[in-house]
């Protein structure tokens, strides 16, 4: 009997050791370093509650905008992307004059980034990042992230246009050329710097042809060769000029 007494307090030893501290008594300062100590041994789920208490405990405290800043990155670290969009947006809104504002700001971005889904899907989230890194380099424009967040607004670009340019693809297979007229305009106007852009030109001038619409080819041809004249397809839009040209003068 007093040797499983002793089995059972050893039990107990052990287990206190090897659970969260207890913080109740500890400065806020020293709970933040707690909760950055689990966040750093990748305890996400202990170090987001840690967080959280701090901000709801601490509202007026110095360390209030780090403690919701780590809320919003052990979300990000868990892949929970809504939330942790939510948790940034809140620092964002709520602490304008913190440190970690630029941070948050690009962090707020990179989560609707990793929301983005494939071209097929809906793109509201590629609309929202790209509106957030945009705000990002405008509210920020000597932040050291801002090349990195240009270059996701354009692979985020480039995304938004292959729907675009491959809406007009399916109308014209469907046969609703009004619709696919105005899908590849789309493409040109709204996105005229990506890959998508030239091709939508070059597709429309094709199908204008197939529909016997040369004058309206032809003007279509001679803007493509303006616009982009190191394209690949540059060689067979002129020969496809030179002869829609020979068919008008006949």
């Amino acid at each position: 009997m007093k040797n499983l007494l002793i089995l059972i307090l050893l039990s107990l030893f052990v287990w206190g050791c090897g659970g969260s501290l207890n913080t109740v008594n500890m400065s806020p300062s020293d709970r933040l370093s707690y909760a950055v100590k689990l966040y750093n041994d990748e305890d996400y789920e202990q170090a987001v509650n840690e967080f959280s208490s701090l901000v709801l405990q601490y509202p007026g405290n110095s360390i209030v905008d780090t403690a919701q800043y780590y809320t919003a990155m052990t979300r990000y670290k868990r892949k929970e992307f809504i939330l942790a969009a939510y948790e940034f947006s809140k620092l964002i809104k709520n602490m304008p004059a913190s440190k970690l504002l630029p941070e948050s700001q690009y962090m707020l971005a990179d989560c609707y980034y990793k929301l983005s889904p494939d071209f097929t899907l809906d793109q509201k989230y590629t609309r929202s990042a790209i509106k957030e890194f945009q705000s990002y380099i405008d509210f920020f424009p000597t932040g050291d992230k801002v090349p990195d967040a240009e270059v996701k607004i354009k692979e985020l670009n480039e995304k938004l246009a292959h729907k675009e340019y491959y809406a007009a693809y399916i109308y014209t297979k469907l046969e609703y050329y009004q619709a696919a007229f105005k899908y590849y305009d789309n493409v040109v106007e709204i996105y005229h710097d990506t890959q998508y852009a030239p091709l939508a030109m070059y597709d429309k001038t094709r199908l204008l042809i197939s529909r016997g619409r040369n004058n309206d080819a032809l003007l279509e041809i001679d803007k493509f060769l303006q616009k982009y004249p190191s394209d690949d397809h540059v060689k067979e839009m002129q020969d496809l000029k030179s002869s829609l040209e020979i068919s008008a003068s006949k």
